[in-house]
């Protein structure tokens, strides 16, 4: 992560060195594997288009409603992967 500004976006280099940006859809902290979240989207994207979600495990003692440190982790486990889905299907359908 390159930076987060206040417009809750953060801008990622890709691997062809190009800066894209995205918007923050959500932050989170799991109390069961003591780890920050952060997913988000591109930016510039219709509403009603259909986008893909990246999601990402914040630093240790980040605080995931203000994320500041520039880095960003790879989810490492299946059992991490289901619960981060877990929580964008209930904050996309929460009332499901």
């Amino acid at each position: 992560m390159e930076s987060l500004n206040s417009n809750q976006q953060i801008s990622l280099t890709d691997k062809d060195g190009n800066t894209v940006v995205y918007n923050v859809l959500l932050t989170f902290k799991s109390t069961d594997f003591h780890k920050s979240y952060i997913l988000i989207y591109p930016d510039g994207r219709p509403e009603n288009q259909q986008v893909g979600v990246r999601a990402f495990a914040l630093p240790p003692d980040e605080d995931p409603a203000n994320p500041q440190s520039g880095d960003l982790m790879p989810i490492e486990t299946q059992k991490e992967w289901d619960m981060v889905e877990s929580v964008l299907n209930t904050f996309i359908n929460p009332n499901e």
